[in-house]
């Protein structure tokens, strides 16, 4: 099958993008910058999803799509509410668009479990408002979809915009955790590999306007996770809770918004946390000079 996935070459958007390759899909990134992480059967186009004739060019004769575009980071979206619009709302709204002209079979938007949250946010309302256009859109024009609602990712390609990835890599080069709250939040943690695997399942028919929560098997207090980065280390750093200062991510649970109830994906395998914790360490032992 032929696909396309915006925001192809970010953290979770190129693992899909491999995982699709991987299963013999012919695979187009389309995103804003190049990927560092291109395969070679894959196709890369640069440019904007705001760009409505790109768009529209580039999901021509395209059976799914992926979208991945977009701001994903709720501090950023926080500050800068108009772009957050721009991307998440309008540039959903041309992929959208363009899908329905184009007769897409089915769109794959990748969504959060903050849109049942009253925290999050301008994030939290622009996959809520990208949701309802995706149901619109479908009892409108018929254009099927599958809401992908992601929980707390971590994993290889992760950059500063991921909090796994900055703790561990602060834990590396100044010896010290500094964690907003008072560690009693609770997250479902899923690796980035086996949330990738999963996001492909999901071009099975049995997932056609369906809504899915793609997040951990294993429930943990942020205060044991940065326990176990501690004692990984050898208890060689250091940890400090200081205040919040504002309350955009939820403390046990996101549910209390009620938008379609979803389906939690549950797959048979997936990677430990402790050991993947353990592979992003040794990864960025290995890239960051000043751990040498």
């Amino acid at each position: 099958m032929k696909i396309i996935v915006f925001g192809g070459s970010g953290f979770l958007g190129s693992h899909v993008a491999d995982v699709l390759s991987e299963r013999g899909h012919d695979v187009t990134i389309f995103d804003l910058k190049p990927s560092s992480h291109l395969k070679g059967n894959q196709e890369i186009v640069i440019g904007d999803i705001l760009d409505k004739k790109a768009v529209e060019d580039m999901v021509k004769a395209k059976d799914y799509v992926y979208n991945f575009a977009g701001i994903a980071d709720i501090d950023i979206a926080k500050i800068n509410p108009t772009e957050t619009i721009r991307q998440n709302i309008l540039g959903n709204s041309i992929i959208l668009e363009a899908c329905h002209k184009q007769r897409i079979k089915r769109i794959l938007y990748a969504s959060s479990v903050y849109v049942y949250s009253n925290s999050g946010s301008f994030y939290r309302t622009s996959k809520q408002a990208c949701e309802l256009l995706i149901e619109d859109y479908q009892k409108a024009y018929g254009l099927n979809f599958t809401v992908m609602r992601y929980g707390s990712l971590y994993g290889p390609r992760a950059d500063e915009k991921n909090w796994v990835y900055c703790i561990l890599k602060d834990a590396l080069t100044k010896g010290k955790i500094t964690r907003k709250g008072d560690g009693e939040e609770i997250r479902e943690y899923i690796h980035v590999h086996d949330a990738a695997r999963i996001s492909a399942d999901l071009l099975d028919e049995r997932y056609v306007n369906e809504f899915a929560i793609i997040s951990g098997n294993q429930t943990i207090k942020i205060k044991d996770l940065l326990v176990m980065i501690k004692e990984i280390m050898n208890n060689k750093i250091e940890i400090e809770y200081v205040p919040a200062g504002y309350e955009e991510h939820y403390e046990v649970t996101p549910y209390s918004f009620n938008p379609r109830i979803a389906k939690k994906i549950i797959s048979n395998s997936y990677l430990d946390l402790g050991q993947g914790i353990l592979d992003i360490i040794e990864r960025i032992y290995k890239e960051t000079p000043q751990c040498a």
